[in-house]
């Protein structure tokens, strides 16, 4: 069984902010059909499942998302965990891969990492610094995209998905890396 969790904060506030690119991928991934909800308060999250494929989007806020991953791998103990995610650190239109490592001042991947562990592979989609290295990083992920940036989003949401699962499939992290990067 795989589980793919999304990160991201709950609420319409933050429906379109670059910090949800990660529940905007679930999202896209359930459009496919198929998924059926097997969401439960233990969970702490909303659950989808389509064959040994598991969908996640944590309910908890960011920065607690390890709690909801720890509480669905406790139950369904997959064999292999995808946790996609926002990257400051990387360009806008980018998209990188990678096992485990260090959270790089991510608070959700913090979380994860915490309760976990951090022996799970990582889609993450950048995001960027903006335009003027933004000062204030908070309010920078927390705010929306732009209209340009929502259409070239959609692609890499579309390219991110397929990826997502291609790895889902393979499990092999280096043959995806090497297929499904994307370069800003």
């Amino acid at each position: 069984m795989t589980l793919v969790a999304g990160l991201g904060n709950i609420g319409k506030e933050y429906e379109n902010t670059r910090h949800n690119v990660g529940f905007m991928l679930i999202d896209s991934m359930l459009q496919d059909g198929g998924y059926s909800d097997v969401s439960s308060a233990k969970f702490q999250g909303e659950l989808y499942k389509k064959g040994s494929l598991l969908l996640l989007k944590p309910s908890t806020y960011m920065n607690a998302s390890g709690k909801s991953l720890k509480a669905v791998s406790d139950f369904y103990k997959p064999e292999h965990i995808i946790v996609v995610h926002d990257e400051l650190d990387i360009a806008f239109g980018a998209m990188r891969f990678k096992h485990g490592g260090s959270s790089g001042g991510h608070n959700g991947i913090k979380s994860i990492d915490s309760l976990i562990g951090n022996s799970y592979d990582r889609v993450r989609i950048g995001i960027g610094r903006g335009d003027k290295g933004e000062k204030n990083v908070i309010s920078y992920v927390l705010g929306e995209f732009d209209n340009s940036e929502m259409t070239q989003l959609n692609k890499i949401l579309s390219h991110a998905k397929e990826a997502v699962l291609a790895l889902a499939n393979s499990g092999d992290i280096a043959a995806i890396s090497s297929k499904f990067t994307l370069k800003a």
